[in-house]
């Protein structure tokens, strides 16, 4: 009776281990201290919660896909006679334009069913259309429809704006403001934002950035239009040689001081960055062109991203002794290349998912193989996991936003249903993405409150509902 005894517990283990139940809690703020309401929302969390069979993995998608609209709307409404919506980052209480555009990304499909939401989404994109407009070389900004202002210590050319949180130049998060404005228009037909000279004058602040941002580094020498200094002791803080990038030769690319991970690039040509700003760009103008509104903007955005795309497969293609021809992470015009991938989005990882390569597109999966391998330096593996990292946070520290985007960029079933095990078992039962987490150890994790991750893997979700619905139903 005993051994029959054990043996149905150690079964049971078994089936646990197997099944991997965590038992997560909601962590979803009461309903009224949440930020912003929809019953579209509510509707579709509440049609999956019938539905995904794994109820982690539904918790973490309850917790995770509202976290943006429960936790990170900070201000709502009109301002400077248009629409307005602050969208902060998570625990820092600024609005970063590359987070803020990912951090919407999962609500597009149900603008239309919801008009308030369509309106939460077009008061982001008037207000980053003004954030660019205003200093097109600053990352995040503060609440200036709540007349918050930020004295920054950093040594910045040009001087950043009273409504400037961070000056660091990413040409991602330039690309992110096409991009939610193109998404924007894409999911709701609504072209009142794109007849706004606000608007027209923002896409061409980006576009002359760019350009400028095109030249070589003699070039451009004693004439930057950009320099950042900060004193510190993290040198991805800062720049170098009185606040420039390292040395670029011109080539097509677009420089860019640092990564979305907010990291200096070691080589400035970042190619994950030119490729969302290349598809960004051409995305404008086929916008414009079936809007039919500004044909000039379109013109010179079509232009620039073809230049931008084929400088990329001219200049960045570099011959690996074990993969191959694949692409590099970073390069600076003079043949020298940075073979490397960030967790951070944009990477090489996510090149699909921004829409510059199909997913099975050999290229792509030869640099897919090589980024995924111990060949790229910031790969890290452990009993938690596996998963790609950064500099940002040091090493041996995966970020979960990685081992999302290696889930959807993939067309292997066993291969994702393994990363969706990875992230119910790294959420240090809190039922949330972290910024990044040990890889011995996910109670030791990074930012408890990050929405862009959380938001992406609700995007995750959604996707494999589309592909593969047998996966989690």
């Amino acid at each position: 009776h005993n051994n029959n005894n054990n043996m149905r517990s150690a079964f049971i283990l078994v089936l646990l281990a197997i099944t991997a139940i965590y038992g997560l809690p909601n962590g979803r703020p009461n309903p009224k201290d949440r930020k912003f309401k929809s019953q579209v929302v509510e509707t579709l969390l509440s049609k999956f919660s019938s539905r995904l069979k794994d109820r982690d993995i539904n918790t973490i998608f309850q917790n995770c896909f509202p976290n943006t609209l429960d936790t990170t709307v900070d201000y709502f409404g009109t301002w400077e006679k248009f629409p307005a919506s602050f969208v902060i980052t998570g625990d820092i209480p600024a609005m970063w334009l590359r987070d803020s555009t990912n951090q919407l990304l999962p609500y597009m499909e149900l603008l239309k069913s919801d008009p308030k939401l369509q309106q939460l989404v077009l008061g982001a994109v008037h207000l980053q259309a003004y954030f660019v407009k205003s200093d097109p070389y600053a990352n995040a900004f503060v609440n200036a429809p709540l007349n918050q202002t930020h004295h920054s210590v950093d040594q910045v050319t040009p001087e950043a704006s009273p409504i400037v949180w961070e000056s660091k130049y990413e040409l991602d998060s330039l690309a992110a403001f096409l991009k939610l404005s193109y998404i924007y228009w894409q999911s709701s037909g609504d072209v009142s934002f794109i007849k706004t000279k606000e608007w027209a004058d923002a896409v061409t602040t980006v576009m002359n950035t760019i350009k400028l941002q095109q030249r070589g580094t003699l070039e451009a020498f004693g004439d930057e239009d950009y320099t950042f200094q900060r004193f510190t002791r993290t040198t991805t803080e800062t720049l170098y040689s009185e606040g420039l990038m390292a040395p670029v030769g011109r080539c097509g690319l677009v420089k860019s001081a640092f990564r979305p991970s907010d990291d200096a690039t070691m080589l400035p040509f970042l190619i994950p960055a030119n490729a969302m700003a290349s598809v960004g760009l051409l995305n404008i103008s086929l916008m414009l062109d079936k809007v039919g509104l500004w044909p000039n903007i379109s013109k010179e955005a079509k232009r620039l991203g073809n230049e931008i795309r084929d400088a990329i497969f001219q200049h960045a293609v570099i011959e690996h002794p074990i993969y191959g021809k694949i692409l590099a992470y970073e390069i600076n015009g003079f043949g020298s290349a940075n073979l490397m991938d960030d967790a951070n989005v944009p990477s090489l990882l996510s090149l699909p998912y921004l829409g510059f390569i199909a997913r099975d597109d050999p290229l792509y999966l030869r640099t897919r193989k090589f980024v995924l391998s111990n060949s790229n330096p910031y790969r890290f593996a452990g009993k938690a996991g596996v998963g790609i990292g950064g500099p940002h946070v040091g090493l041996n520290m995966i970020w979960p936003m990685s081992i999302v985007m290696q889930a959807m960029t993939s067309n292997d079933k066993t291969e994702i249903q393994g990363l969706l095990n990875t992230l119910k078992a790294t959420t240090a039962n809190t039922g949330f993405m972290h910024e990044s987490f040990d890889v011995n150890d996910p109670n030791n994790f990074t930012r408890p409150w990050f929405a862009w991750a959380n938001g992406l893997f609700g995007q995750l979700i959604l996707q494999l509902a589309r592909e593969h619905p047998d996966l989690i139903f």
